[in-house]
């Protein structure tokens, strides 16, 4: 059995098969690529390796079961594989070329496409320009009107031809309840180094938020305002090329990726307001409003952002639940970041009234 200890986790092998740790030593050389690349970085995530091998990415899905997926078997793997690259072509269809199977033939040998028995599958990139992400364009300060005005035109198209959402206004609701429970649970735990005096108040002040909001929350979704978004709208996942790129959606629970898109962008203001562009949200949100002929609620837009940097900071400080966590460091002072972010957000929606 494979072993990647995670808090409410499990990580299971298949049986006879190669293990999670020979796959990436293979997909570490690069002669395992038919494009010879001249050298492969491999990074990993939460829930995959990404090997940068030249020209091509490739992300291999870790063998992972946790509460809100399921990566334990192959075929698993290879329906999120598929379903990753459907998803993401529709805001960045030629950066995701398809999907490869890893084979394994009698004498153990890998190969990528090869006549072997298929071991796993792997979702294959076209790699993007690291200097043209938002990310390093605000921290370089060379963000331009052209390039926030092209953004704004393509989110704006992507959310007026996107599939509407199923879900029904209750459920959308509770969802904002449900998660708040979990972030209660996390953030109040004495074994973070977080400010506990501030803490709990921030979240009394998110609940009466949300209680109020209720109703809001719901009409959005009786006006046909939520839909099958993007789901993890960063400025990472961001590329300032031509077309622009706009990637790595949420595609391995549907469920989460029901979202307003004003609640999405909301997402996207608390990350940009991390890395020092405080307005950029705000800009953004009024922007797509605009091509949408769609004015959101200013206080929804406000709790949207509270909610979702309180979300951020547990799912920080969630990573130091790993028996061995990665950069165990970055997350405490990150968490602590977020909910400074939620603290301001709740304060603008208080400087607007009831």
């Amino acid at each position: 059995m494979e072993s990647i200890p995670h808090s409410g986790v499990s990580a299971i092998g298949d049986a006879g098969l190669p293990s999670i740790a020979e796959k990436v030593r293979f997909l570490s050389a690069p002669g395992a690529y038919s494009h010879a690349p001249a050298s492969v970085a491999v990074l990993e995530t939460h829930m995959s390796y990404v090997f940068l091998a030249g020209d091509k990415v490739y992300k291999l899905k870790k063998p992972v079961r946790y509460p809100f997926l399921d990566f334990s078997t192959i075929d698993a793997r290879e329906h999120n594989c598929r379903e990753e690259v459907r998803l993401n072509r529709r805001l960045a269809a030629d950066v995701y070329l398809g999907v490869a199977p890893l084979t394994c033939d009698r004498m153990r040998r890998m190969a990528l496409s090869g006549d072997g028995a298929v071991v796993d599958w792997l979702v294959v990139m076209r790699r993007l320009p690291r200097d043209a992400m938002l990310d390093r364009l605000i921290a370089e300060e060379r963000l331009s009107a052209a390039q926030i005005d092209m953004l704004c035109d393509t989110l704006a198209a992507f959310y007026r031809g996107v599939e509407r959402s199923s879900i029904s206004a209750e459920d959308y609701a509770l969802r904002f309840f449900r998660e708040q429970e979990k972030n209660r649970d996390v953030l109040t735990r004495r074994d973070f180094a977080l400010d506990h005096g501030r803490t709990p108040v921030l979240l009394d002040l998110l609940d009466a938020r949300l209680s109020a909001s209720r109703s809001l929350l719901q009409e959005r979704v009786f006006q046909g305002h939520v839909v099958d978004g993007h789901g993890d709208l960063r400025p990472e996942h961001i590329c300032f090329r031509d077309p622009i790129a706009i990637f790595d959606c949420l595609e391995f629970n549907a469920e989460l990726r029901q979202v307003d898109p004003f609640d999405e962008l909301a997402y996207l203001g608390v990350e940009c307001a991390l890395l020092g562009a405080n307005a950029l949200g705000v800009e953004l949100v009024g922007k797509v409003a605009q091509r949408l002929s769609c004015e959101p609620p200013r206080r929804l837009v406000s709790l949207y952002a509270a909610w979702r940097a309180v979300l951020r900071a547990r799912q920080s400080v969630a990573h130091l639940l790993d028996d061995s966590p990665r950069e165990p460091t970055k997350w405490e002072p990150l968490a602590t970041h977020y909910l400074n972010v939620a603290q301001s957000a709740l304060a603008a929606d208080n400087r607007m009234g009831k």
